[in-house]
């Protein structure tokens, strides 16, 4: 008889800081073995008839202590089906991604880290960051969802460079990365600019949403 493999949903909760001038994931200590105490994905096991976004946002709420309203899109990434990822028994893990508010506010003991600088996670979890973050990089300027949700409403040209390179670990080209933007529907550079660089300068140009 071929048993059923519990399929879990973990999420890679991404925030864009503008005082920081980067990409940040949410991550916090789980509070039941295994791996009790030490951080984590937030994740959940899927519900008998629940929707993956279903189970994401009861992830995020639950596991870094975020309202539901906090979020500002949510989707889907790959799949991780290692058989010894969990020390309870084979599990399936869908990963998804989570844009959330600038300061979505959350649990004390969350943890906003750099991509870069990941801690050590429990279960597969340094595995899924490391794997996702090409896939959410993918995503930055081709999916509206995702980029929206990230940058949100009004972003300078100085953000967008910040942001992609948190995301792919290179810095681009400005006029390149322009000409990228462009190409996303109802993405648009407006006769806008944002306030004067202190020390001088050229101020970035805005981007809005149509």
């Amino acid at each position: 008889m071929i048993q059923s493999t519990p399929v879990s949903v973990d999420v890679l909760v991404v925030r864009f800081d503008p005082g920081a001038r980067t990409v940040l994931l949410g991550v916090a200590p789980r509070a039941a073995e295994p791996f009790a105490g030490e951080l984590a994905l937030p994740g959940v096991l899927l519900g008998l008839g629940e929707r993956l976004r279903e189970a994401g946002s009861r992830a995020v709420v639950s596991k870094l202590g975020l309202q539901s309203d906090a979020l500002t899109g949510t989707g889907q990434l790959t799949t991780f089906d290692e058989p010894s990822r969990d020390p309870r028994g084979p599990t399936l893990s869908i990963a998804l991604w989570a844009t959330a508010k600038p300061a979505p506010g959350g649990g004390a003991d969350v943890v906003w880290c750099r991509l870069d600088e990941v801690p050590a996670l429990a279960f597969d979890h340094n595995r899924i960051v490391a794997d996702c973050r090409p896939l959410l990089a993918d995503r930055l300027w081709r999916d509206r969802e995702f980029t929206a949700g990230l940058m949100g409403t009004g972003f300078t040209t100085a953000q967008a460079l910040d942001a992609t390179e948190a995301l792919t670990g290179d810095r681009p080209y400005p006029a390149n990365l322009g000409r990228t933007m462009e190409r996303l529907p109802g993405l648009r550079r407006t006769a806008e600019h944002a306030a004067a660089l202190p020390k001088g300068g050229r101020p970035p140009s805005l981007w809005r949403w149509e």
